[in-house]
């Protein structure tokens, strides 16, 4: 059963077009891609249960992943790896995942939603920037809970081939446990040699 929480996210922004939310997951990861979702979702959707995917346990992200697929006009996933994050960074990679995931959409959306303060115009279709918006809009929610849901199942799938830094548990996240591995295991193929993989703080650059 569904927990309930006690408020709704507001469904749109421009309710006389068709729009699509966008989100990211893993951009302060050590490892792996970075993965987006695009999701565009019915004017009469309802979920009580839906929120920044952050704020849901696994368990109730893993829930909701199927009822969006599902219920959803189109959506979209696609991923950036870690060979492109470090060729142009990572929030050029964050954007250029949103956009890959806005060019697989099957319904091609007249107004965007993203989550965050940066973003590169797609095409002609205007957008709009929304701070924590994943906390504000079900679109931006959606894609969110989808971002990171398929995320962690890459990272869980490659888990199996490196054990020794337990993704299935921390994702490629700076943890402890993870930074403990690569000082003694070294790195692999993909982890993302721009970042200070062994550094106590993470501290990311973006550049356009």
């Amino acid at each position: 059963m569904l927990f309930k929480i006690s408020y709704m996210l507001t469904l749109k922004y421009h309710f006389q077009a068709i729009e699509a939310g966008c989100d990211e997951a893993g951009r302060g990861c050590l490892a792996g891609p970075v993965c987006a979702a695009a999701v565009i979702l019915p004017d009469d959707f309802s979920n009580e249960l839906l929120n920044d995917s952050k704020k849901l346990s696994e368990k109730q992200r893993e829930q909701l992943r199927p009822i969006i697929e599902k219920e959803a006009l189109a959506w979209a996933v696609a991923f950036v790896d870690n060979h492109e994050i470090d060729k142009i960074n990572i929030l050029n990679a964050s954007i250029l995942a949103m956009h890959k995931a806005l060019d697989q959409l099957n319904i091609r959306p007249e107004h965007i939603l993203i989550d965050g303060n940066r973003f590169k115009p797609y095409g002609e279709i205007p957008h709009l920037c929304v701070i924590k918006g994943d906390g504000k809009y079900m679109s931006i929610a959606a894609a969110s809970i989808l971002a990171k849901t398929h995320r962690d199942e890459y990272m869980e799938n490659l888990h199996q081939q490196f054990l020794v830094y337990n993704w299935k548990k921390n994702k490629g996240y700076p943890t402890k446990e993870h930074r403990q591995g690569i000082s003694q295991y070294g790195s692999t193929d993909y982890h993302r040699s721009s970042f200070r993989l062994l550094d106590t703080q993470l501290k990311l650059e973006f550049k356009e």
